[in-house]
């Protein structure tokens, strides 16, 4: 199985609902998301609104799950790791200097300019932008990875 990582800042927001996008529309065989946060609050769970969006949008139930914090373990296992913005990937590319060929932003990785937003703490309409950012930038990737 090869994995695929999406990181953001609390694993609460935007790299849950990423690897929930993923991997409902992934059909690739042998190919998976996961989520992780550079700065984990301790027990912390999936954001009410964030859970709210992808119950809606794709019909999946993330309300407990719960925060998982980025490990050196998950960076090296994981064959992409794709950050919400270029300061998570700066971190992350001077942290793991030798694993920089597989560290990148979402968005530089499927050609778009800008970074994802977290809307953390904002109203449910910005959560709703926030996935339909995640689910374009996704269905690019997906695109992508079929042709490698």
């Amino acid at each position: 199985m090869k994995n695929i990582l999406f990181v953001c800042t609390g694993n609460t927001c935007r790299s849950c609902m990423a690897e929930a996008i993923f991997n409902d529309l992934c059909d690739i065989e042998d190919l998976r998301a996961h989520s992780a946060g550079m700065s984990v609050v301790y027990n912390g769970k999936t954001s009410k609104n964030s859970a709210l969006i992808v119950k809606e949008s794709i019909g999946k139930d993330i309300s407990e799950r719960k925060a998982t914090q980025l490990t050196r373990d998950m960076i090296e296992s994981s064959e992409l790791i794709l950050t919400m913005t270029s300061y998570m990937k700066d971190v992350l590319v001077n942290t793991f200097p030798q694993l920089k060929n597989k560290i990148y932003t979402l968005n530089e990785y499927v050609s778009l300019e800008g970074e994802i937003v977290d809307p953390f703490g904002a109203d449910i309409e910005s959560y709703r932008q926030t996935y339909r950012q995640l689910r374009s930038s996704i269905l690019l990737l997906l695109d992508k990875l079929r042709k490698i």
